[in-house]
Parts: C-alpha cells; structure tokens; sequence
C-alpha cells in the first residue's frame, strides 16, 4: 500500500502546477488567491484522500472548483480600476514571465481556457480533464484542440489568415 507523503511535500512538489492552471484559468491578479483557497481545502481534506489517489488531478480539480467560486464572486463585486498593475508571483513560480501567452489564453471561451490549462499545464490527460469539466473525453480534447487554434489565431494572426 502507498504510503501517503506529508501535506507540505505536495505543495512543494504541486504547487507550481496548480498556480499555472490558477493563473490561466483567474488571471494573474486572483490566481494567488484561488491557489491559497486550494491548498486550504486540500489540506482539509487531504486526511480523508486514499493513498493511491491521483494528486494532481485531485489538486486541479480542486483549483478548477476554487476558481469557479472565484469568478462568481468576482462578477458579484464592483470593479474598482480596470488598470490593475501585474504584479510577480512572490511564490516565484514559473508562468509569470509569459504575458503575451497568458493574455492570450484568457481571451479564450472558459471551457477551452480550462482544457488547455489542465491538460497543457498541469500535464492531465483528456480523461481527467473530461471528469473536471463533466464532459466526455472527445469533449475535453476537442475544447483543448479548438482552445491551441485559437491561440494560434491570437498570438500570430497572419499565419492563420489562409484559413
């Protein structure tokens, strides 16, 4: 039977991954906050988790969940300024240093924006991806594959002008 590591070792060894899905998925003004609310809960159910369990798929699916609660709370609060100043991540996590990347992905329709991020960032594959977005697998591959055009289209437009 596996032996379940301490809950500060899959911070370590995750939380690299689970803020890049935060960051495509909120932006990177929210994506702190939705990785702090996901390794909260995490850890209050991390007791309860088998020890054979799928550790990121279970920490991506719980950041899917703590940034769908974060944009509903978002669109029920008034914005103050729309010129928020970016700010580096002080957890020093790699994503911060590709703005053109990241504008781009979150020009994206939110299903394709959370099939690119679960499976290109945090390394999913279709199946877990289709289970967090309670789609079929052909589904979440056709999101994520329509997601990557879209980005292509977005990033260098003129490549794409012959289509």
């Amino acid at each position: 039977m596996p032996e379940k590591l301490p809950f500060e070792q899959l911070v370590q060894r995750h939380g690299a991954t689970v803020l890049r899905v935060c960051r495509a998925i909120v932006g990177a003004n929210e994506a702190e906050d939705a990785w702090s609310e996901t390794f909260l809960s995490a850890l209050r159910a991390y007791p309860g988790l088998p020890a054979e369990a799928n550790i990121e798929a279970w920490l991506v699916t719980i950041a899917h969940r703590k940034a769908i609660d974060l944009t509903r709370r978002q669109a029920r609060q008034p914005v103050a300024s729309s010129a928020i100043a970016e700010h580096p991540s002080a957890l020093g996590i790699p994503g911060s240093g590709e703005p053109e990347l990241l504008a781009a992905v979150a020009q994206l329709p939110a299903k394709q924006r959370s099939a690119v991020a679960y499976h290109f960032l945090a390394e999913l594959p279709y199946q877990e991806v289709a289970r967090i977005l309670g789609c079929s697998t052909e589904a979440a591959r056709r999101a994520a594959s329509d997601g990557v055009k879209k980005l292509r289209e977005i990033i260098n437009p003129k490549a794409t002008d012959h289509d």
